[in-house]
């Protein structure tokens, strides 16, 4: 896992785990902190925990605090599939925006330790017992944050609130996200829908995910290739075996270390 030096240099994500309110309303939180500073920019009752929920609520997040460098979550749905690739529609729109999807290791929550403390301190203060509807544990969620970012103190922050050291990403969200492009001596293919790619007259499968979008091929030598997509490598294709070989944890680049300084 990459370290947190400073702000917005890793933001964490995760969905609470759904509960009902006392009116059997179904209640889907999701969350998403700065690993630096603590500090909650959603805590947002969802309808599911899936893609179409939760992009116009990290979306509205980068709008307000400009894009992190990575985001780390787990590898469960919307952020991370069972696929060979690990790749969402969540996790390629923040490549396309410049950040690195980071997913934690299966079975292993410490390494977002920060973040399921303050699940549990969010469960404890606004869901035991839950409030009597939707809009009421909205409430509850609001004053939690409120609360947690300007009043609360936290020993690894000097006994300060996170609204004391949090400052806002210089990387503004963008209005139009552009094709992404590579190096002039790549080959560069087109995901078919299927997931394919074609390659000396075969089709060889790459990710479900990245239907519409384009990859970059790097060669290696005569018969294999690295194939990306944006700075994320997806992995090697091995062009006797036609198919592509995985890395064991997809390697990326963040905006600012992939930017020659």
């Amino acid at each position: 896992m990459a370290q947190a030096g400073e702000c917005n240099a890793v933001w964490c994500a995760d969905y609470k785990g759904w509960f009902r309110t006392r009116d059997g309303t179904r209640i889907d939180p999701l969350t998403i902190t700065d690993a630096y500073s603590r500090y909650l920019f959603r805590c947002q009752a969802l309808d599911a925990a899936d893609y179409a929920h939760s992009k116009p609520v990290f979306e509205a997040a980068f709008r307000e605090y400009g894009l992190p460098g990575r985001m780390r979550t787990d590898n469960g749905a919307p952020f991370g599939s069972n696929g060979e690739s690990g790749l969402t529609g969540l996790s390629v729109w923040w490549i396309k925006l410049g950040i690195v999807p980071e997913r934690i290791e299966p079975g292993k929550p410490q390494q977002n330790g920060r973040h399921e403390r303050m699940h549990r301190t969010l469960k404890q203060e606004t869901a035991t017992p839950p409030a009597r509807s939707r809009r009421k544990q909205q409430e509850r969620f609001d004053d939690f944050r409120r609360e947690y970012n300007e009043e609360r103190p936290h020993a690894a922050l000097e006994q300060k609130p996170p609204a004391t050291y949090y400052q806002a990403s210089p990387r503004a969200y963008p209005e139009r996200i552009g094709e992404v492009e590579y190096p002039a001596d790549w080959e560069v293919r087109r995901i078919a829908g299927a997931g394919q790619i074609r390659w000396s007259g075969e089709y060889v499968f790459v990710s479900h995910a990245l239907q519409g979008e384009r990859v970059g091929l790097e060669q290696i030598d005569d018969e294999h290739w690295r194939v990306w997509f944006s700075f994320y490598q997806i992995g090697v294709l091995d062009a006797a075996k036609m198919a592509i070989r995985r890395p064991e944890r997809p390697r990326g680049k963040s905006h600012k270390e992939a930017t020659p300084q």
